[in-house]
């Protein structure tokens, strides 16, 4: 495996982020532990997680599920960085009560607590704002994320799905109140899904974030999909399934499953691949629902693109560029 700084900290994070959305909803229990004790093994030392993760009336399953895993020993807790996230509303189902969600110092205060609960731990190494909150002043925010660190609750605190102009907000703020700031942005990014070259990434690398994408895959769209239709194979659902009912995003696929053919690649894999090429990139989350699933995500780190691969990707998937140029002159 290999290892790279998160943003501007001191911290060394692995190139591969174990994502543990599946956990609970489709992955069971006994399943995610050999996934995780896996995942340790090959070297990922950094598992992202949310508060929110299991749905529904199972919200935090799978917090608790990354807990029991933990309580099995063998350095397990000492060996992770562990990144947990909130913003979503944590009450029950159809009992949705003010001041449980979102990110006043009160919530905050909640939630930390009852994820440190259910992980079974008594620290957070990075603690994620899932979503912007836009009633809270970043202020208040800060004071909040200020206390857990020093009570020793956290270390580090991240965005997920900030716009460009949020993360200068947060950090401008943190800098006049002398807190730390954010240190990572999680964001949407892959080959089919770009703009946050425009202003997300290039905000992040200007403030010192490590970006952390999430779907690398654009919800299995980069995975294959064609060619496993045509074999008979998983067919696509969801998101991906709606993109590719369109022809000419199914012409820009085909070409790119082609592509790699032709040089004897496996997309999922040149998918996460080309992501360890750009600039500013942490390491991708990865999310798999099954052992084999994790294997394929650990060879792409041992994958290099050629120039000729890395331009035709370009080719077929243009990036918009930075702005104002992307939008403007």
């Amino acid at each position: 495996m290999k290892y790279t700084q998160l943003g501007r900290t001191g911290l060394k994070v692995s190139r591969l982020v174990l994502g543990t959305m599946n956990f609970g909803p489709l992955t069971d229990e006994a399943d995610s532990h050999t996934i995780m004790d896996t995942a340790l093994g090959a070297g990922i030392n950094f598992f992202d997680t949310a508060n929110v993760y299991g749905w529904g009336e199972n919200k935090g399953r799978t917090e608790e599920i990354i807990g029991n895993w933990f309580a099995k020993g063998g350095d397990r807790r000492d060996k992770v960085v562990l990144a947990t996230k909130l913003y979503a509303n944590m009450g029950a189902e159809g009992e949705a009560w003010p001041n449980h969600d979102k990110l006043s110092a009160l919530n905050i205060r909640r939630a930390v607590d009852a994820s440190l609960k259910r992980l079974g731990t008594d620290h957070i190494d990075l603690y994620q704002f899932h979503h912007i909150d836009r009633d809270t002043p970043v202020e208040e925010i800060w004071q909040a994320i200020d206390v857990l660190i020093q009570q020793g609750k956290i270390l580090y605190a991240g965005s997920s799905n900030f716009a460009g102009w949020k993360i200068a907000q947060a950090n401008e703020a943190a800098r006049r109140l002398g807190s730390y700031g954010l240190v990572s942005e999680q964001c949407l990014y892959n080959l089919a899904e770009r703009r946050a070259e425009m202003e997300v990434i290039p905000a992040a690398q200007e403030y010192g974030l490590g970006v952390i994408p999430w779907s690398p895959l654009q919800g299995g769209l980069l995975g294959g999909v064609i060619k496993k239709e045509t074999e008979g194979g998983r067919r696509a659902s969801g998101r991906a399934a709606e993109a590719l009912a369109g022809a000419e995003t199914r012409a820009q696929i085909q070409a790119y499953e082609d592509l790699l053919d032709k040089h004897g690649l496996e997309p999922g894999e040149a998918g996460l691949a080309w992501l360890l090429t750009r600039p500013g990139v942490t390491g991708p989350i990865v999310g798999p629902r099954t052992a084999d699933q994790l294997a394929s995500a650990l060879r792409a780190v041992e994958l290099e693109l050629s120039g000729e691969v890395l331009s035709a990707l370009d080719e077929i998937f243009p990036g918009p560029g930075p702005s104002p140029e992307a939008f403007a002159w």
